[in-house]
C-alpha cells in the first residue's frame, strides 16, 4: 500500500515553483526560487519533495555534469562526449524506436551518452 504524504504549505509552495520550470532544473535551483518566498525552507525538504515525485513517476531525473537534473516532461536527455577533449554537448533525440525493439515494457524517459571524437578534435588529428 502506498504511503500517502500530507500536503504541507511548503510542499504547496515547492509545487508552485516547480510548475514554473519549462526545462531541466536542479534541486538547488528549485530551492533558491522557493526560499525567496519562505526563508525557513530547508534544502532537505526540497530533496525529499523531489524524491517523492520521482517515486510517484511525476518527475524524471537525469545525470548531467556530475549533478542531478529533473524534468516533468517525459522524454530523454542525451549527451555527445568527446573522448579526446572531454567536451560534452547536449543533443535532442526525437525517436527511440530503434531502442524500443529490444525493450520489453513501456519507456517513459531515458538518458543516452554517446562517446566519440568531436569535429574540433578531428580537425586537429589530421
Amino acid at each position: 500500500m502506498a504511503k500517502l504524504s500530507r500536503q504541507t504549505r511548503q510542499k504547496h509552495l515547492l509545487q508552485e515553483e516547480l510548475d514554473k520550470f519549462t526545462s531541466f532544473f536542479t534541486g538547488e535551483e528549485l530551492f533558491e526560487k522557493a526560499r525567496k518566498k519562505d526563508s525557513k525552507l530547508g534544502l532537505a525538504t526540497v530533496y525529499r519533495f523531489l524524491k517523492d515525485l520521482r517515486e510517484k513517476r511525476v518527475l524524471h531525473a537525469y545525470s548531467c555534469n556530475r549533478q542531478m537534473l529533473h524534468s516533468t516532461e517525459e522524454g530523454g536527455h542525451c549527451h555527445f562526449i568527446c573522448e579526446q577533449c572531454g567536451k560534452t554537448e547536449h543533443f535532442h533525440l526525437n525517436k527511440i524506436d530503434f531502442l524500443k525493439q529490444g525493450i520489453k515494457g513501456d519507456v517513459c524517459h531515458f538518458q543516452l551518452d554517446v562517446h566519440g571524437i568531436c569535429e574540433a578534435c578531428k580537425k586537429h588529428m589530421v
